[in-house]
């Protein structure tokens, strides 16, 4: 078994921990009404969005994500960064700039050693999410669970979703190209499930928001073509997908559940396409500049 197949079915597991880790990181995390900015790189980026919309949906206070390079320097009242090794240069040389300014950043890593937790001024450290693979799956999961958990939502649904997705059926022939519909939080999961399918298999993997997908992107759906929603479609979408010819997979399931059934899809891609899951070309664990 590859690390990542381990890491993948790990994830349950993780998620629970996460909940019982969020009671206590939940005072750690920014109050209710503030204005918050949450940066990350990568898949780290995509859990930010996610988790940015679903804090700004419960009314808990303006939330905004950016990757670490592109971050405005507008006024927030706090920070939270997200990077799996706590190396990422762009990350942590953004906490460095943002700690001369003195403005709160909390950092959700998996090294409690790491640059990123020494310079931020608080660490919410998910150890046991930590991977040896390449390709990032459980530790993302497991801070967005987290994250979710200390907005004061239960995981127990979700998690009884991922153990479903650990063993559900997954869509047959790898197809020509991949799509991926979001919707609200689920368009940053969305985001993810298309990189996991670059990464892994080098599939040409797309995302976007369900209702933008007519917008453009579906021009070129056909019969080689797999449409992938992570979320409830808005109406009509379906059948304007089947009229291209695209196959199209919908699921009943958490959406970040959903996303375990992906990373497993991923994998398979790999394998069938000859790839090593674990070690992507091109990619290295963090990226030091």
């Amino acid at each position: 078994m590859s690390s990542i197949e381990s890491e993948i079915a790990g994830q349950p597991s993780c998620w629970r921990q996460a909940a019982e880790q969020a009671r206590v990181a939940a005072s750690s995390l920014p109050r209710s009404g503030a204005r918050v900015a949450v940066v990350g790189c990568g898949t780290s980026l995509y859990m930010a969005q996610a988790y940015a919309a679903m804090r700004e949906a419960r009314g808990l206070g303006e939330t905004d994500a950016f990757p670490a390079s592109e971050y405005p320097f507008r006024r927030y009242d706090a920070v939270v960064a997200l990077s799996r090794s706590g190396t990422t240069t762009e990350v942590v040389d953004l906490v460095e700039s943002l700690a001369a300014q003195s403005l709160p950043v909390v950092a959700i890593t998996a090294d409690p050693t790491s640059p990123l937790a020494t310079v931020a001024d608080e660490a919410v450290v998910v150890s046991y999410a930590a991977e040896e693979s390449v390709v990032q799956t459980r530790f993302a999961t497991s801070a967005l669970a987290l994250l979710r958990s200390a907005l004061g939502e239960d995981l127990t649904p979700a998690i009884t979703d991922a153990e479903f997705a650990l063993a559900a059926e997954l869509p047959g022939a790898v197809p020509r190209q991949v799509t991926f519909l979001g919707v609200g939080w689920s368009v940053g999961v969305a985001q993810e499930a298309a990189l996991k399918c670059r990464e892994a298999a080098g599939m040409w993997a797309e995302a976007y928001p369900a209702m933008e997908y007519r917008h453009g992107p579906i021009s070129i759906a056909d019969h080689d073509t797999l449409v992938w929603a992570l979320a409830p479609l808005p109406p009509g979408l379906d059948a304007q997908i089947a009229a291209t010819g695209a196959q199209l997979v919908t699921t009943s399931l958490d959406p970040l559940a959903e996303l375990v059934r992906v990373q497993r899809f991923a994998v398979g891609a790999a394998v069938a396409a000859g790839r090593d899951p674990d070690r992507p070309r091109h990619l290295t664990y963090s990226v030091v500049l």
